[in-house]
């Protein structure tokens, strides 16, 4: 014989439900499920994530069966339990969100380095195809003085040439390298 739980205060069915009735606790979530619906859709926007946020309500009430003790009515029990279950959805919410925000300011970031890695790498390789235009013994100042570092006069002294033969093999270079510069900065 089916009995009418639906006649039932909450107080006399919380005692049911503690002693596993499946049909008491139906009979609460018939009577609560809609209000507590209506609760989180204003709070949260979606039917979806609102429903989702309910049942877990539900489920959590009948996990705590056997250990439920209100101070108050189950109204405002089941009205907490909500409140805290959507507080905890929009925590996640917000943490996953900024989550996917550094996700993609790090991808943003990567990807700037490889740029400016193979801008770089670019930039390398033109200086040096520059380079190699220049003549021969411009080329081998310029390369002792940037490359190895040398000074003025310890290039003139190995190369057996004035210090201001290196001088201006230099500055040839440089104006060369300048004007190749200038060339692929107005090409960006």
């Amino acid at each position: 014989m089916r009995k009418a739980y639906h006649l039932y205060h909450d107080e006399h069915l919380l005692p049911l439900i503690a002693s596993d009735d499946e049909q008491a606790f139906h009979v609460l979530y018939d009577r609560y499920w809609k209000k507590l619906l209506v609760q989180a859709l204003i709070k949260l926007g979606s039917p979806e994530v609102a429903e989702e946020i309910v049942q877990t309500v539900f489920i959590n009430l009948w996990r705590r069966r056997h250990t439920l003790q209100l101070r108050f009515t189950l109204a405002t029990y089941l009205a907490s339990m909500l409140k805290y279950e959507i507080i905890g959805y929009l925590a996640r919410e917000k943490k996953e969100h900024a989550l996917k925000q550094k996700l993609i300011a790090d991808r943003h970031a990567e990807d700037y380095s490889a740029v400016e890695w193979l801008d770089y790498e670019q930039l390398r390789v033109d200086i040096e195809r520059t380079i190699a235009t220049l003549p021969e013994k411009c080329r081998l100042v310029f390369r002792l003085s940037r490359e190895e570092g040398l000074s003025g006069k310890q290039i003139a002294s190995s190369l057996d040439i004035s210090p201001k033969t290196v001088e201006a093999h230099i500055s040839k270079a440089l104006k060369v390298l300048g004007a190749s510069l200038r060339q692929l900065t107005s090409i960006f």
